[in-house]
């Protein structure tokens, strides 16, 4: 029974990402700032539950990197439709998801490969990501108080770290089916 408790957390961030979208959509920054924020701790009790009692399951490997995608896509371009951030930001982001998941695709359908862990660049790019949409995100709930070089340095970052992190997927990606080439040619000998 405990070990779905980091699954059921991941499903209510995942529920979460709706009602976060409709507060959004209704420019309500201080509710969603909330909501958030409440995402945000099941993310990391997750998988802090997940690693430290041994409660990891393939479900939760497969819905947790969903949820957190789901969130940070839903929020990017909603505050890109309330101009909040810059369109074409949360047009990037979206697009270096649909890129990483499109070359997954490929690979679980023309490979072998199954396992498709993420990089360091790609978890840092996240956390710019978080960072800057939690900052731009209070701060539309403050009244945008922010200087504007503050916030346009955040979308600079943002988008170099977006940007770098989707290459960076890409080489890896490129050197990964590379290896399986060669160790299949190999295995038909």
């Amino acid at each position: 029974m405990f070990r779905s408790v980091p699954n059921i957390l991941t499903i209510l961030r995942l529920v979460l990402v709706p009602v976060i979208a409709a507060q959004l959509a209704r420019e309500h920054y201080r509710q969603a700032l909330a909501l958030v924020f409440v995402a945000g701790v099941t993310d990391g009790l997750d998988g802090w539950l997940a690693r430290r009692f041994g409660w990891m399951t393939r479900v939760g490997a497969w819905l947790d990197p969903l949820a957190d995608k789901a969130l940070l896509v839903t929020v990017y371009i909603l505050l890109g439709v309330r101009a909040v951030l810059p369109v074409w930001l949360a047009v990037l982001v979206p697009l270096r998801d649909v890129f990483i998941l499109s070359m997954i695709g490929v690979g679980l359908l023309f490979t072998s490969v199954r396992t498709f862990p993420p990089s360091r660049w790609g978890k840092l790019s996240t956390i710019v990501q978080v960072f800057t949409a939690l900052v731009v995100l209070a701060d539309a709930a403050a009244g945008k108080l922010l200087p504007h070089a503050v916030v346009l340095s955040l979308v600079s970052i943002t988008a170099a770290a977006t940007i770098w992190s989707g290459f960076d997927y890409g080489r890896r990606g490129f050197a990964m089916w590379r290896r399986w080439r060669i160790d299949d040619a190999a295995s038909r000998r």
